[in-house]
């Protein structure tokens, strides 16, 4: 079972990792109404919070990194260690069952895209810190639309007006606007058959590299050796940063606001076969 928000559902099923899902949101208490696990292991840091969570359901067995504050002796958490290596050492050193870094991808949704081949662009980000400004990504989508490509722009529920704008400022009709349109396994879907996504430092960049689909990122508070996507896939990764920042900061990253427009326009068309004049399939400029 995967202590885990409902919504995440169609990614654990398409990753595998979890029979059942117990519907759980930040350092809430668990619901947990059955026997007392055998196991438990904490995915969610360092503690002590999550794992004073996970003992509140009286383990067996506690896996988790080490933690004074709470008590628990386990291995020790390194700062500046990326977090897919991260997360396969606790298992390695806790359970003793390997975890290849390198295994991270899944097998795309069953559901079609809603607009198969298109350049995606994703402006939204759970934290201001992370989010490139509209007016820039609204030049790239664009940029790449007057190149030839189909280009949508995707968000969740609460970024609707922030989609509407980007594609607004890139001349796009409101059909290009997906935000608000797809549920997580649709917005998947879309990713999986995309020809290129464009977006900041958040969780539809892991989509890209579940899926192998070529990305162009956008990182600023923190370095892309701590959350960006393993080497040598098809992704650009594009950081002017000096160091670790704050990824929950209320304003734009200073680091972000130095990637320029030009940069993530040539990244993408590097990654982009060369579009005939006629192939675009559905309407995207006004």
């Amino acid at each position: 079972m995967l202590a885990a928000p409902a919504v995440l559902a169609p990614l654990v099923g398409l990753a595998g990792v979890a029979g059942r899902i117990l519907d759980s949101h930040g350092l809430e208490p668990l619901r947990w109404t059955g026997c007392p696990p055998d196991l438990a292991v904490n995915l969610h840091g360092r503690g002590p919070q999550s794992h004073a969570l996970l003992r509140a359901l009286a383990p067996g067995r506690l896996a988790a990194f080490g933690c004074p504050a709470a008590g628990h002796t386990g291995p020790a958490w390194r700062e500046d260690e990326h977090e897919v290596p991260r997360w396969c050492r606790l298992v390695r050193e806790t359970l003793g069952v390997a975890a290849d870094p390198g295994d991270l991808l899944l097998a795309p949704p069953a559901a079609a895209a809603a607009v198969p081949g298109a350049v995606v662009v994703h402006p939204g980000a759970a934290y201001p810190a992370r989010r490139w400004p509209a007016d820039r990504f609204s030049a790239v989508a664009r940029a790449l639309a007057e190149e030839g490509y189909d280009v949508v722009v995707t968000g969740g529920p609460d970024e609707l007006r922030l989609a509407a704008d980007v594609a607004h400022g890139a001349g796009l009709t409101p059909a290009a606007v997906l935000a608000g349109r797809t549920d997580l396994e649709r917005l998947a879907a879309q990713v999986a058959g995309a020809s290129l996504l464009v977006c900041g430092d958040t969780g539809v960049a892991h989509l890209a590299t579940a899926f192998a689909t070529p990305s162009v990122l956008l990182f600023g508070p923190m370095p892309p050796d701590r959350w960006g996507p393993s080497r040598g896939g098809p992704h650009a990764v594009l950081w002017h940063g000096e160091g670790v920042g704050d990824p929950w900061g209320s304003e734009v990253d200073p680091a972000l606001l130095r990637v320029g427009v030009d940069e993530v326009v040539q990244r993408a068309l590097a990654l982009l076969s060369p579009r005939s004049p006629g192939s675009r399939t559905t309407p995207g400029c006004a």
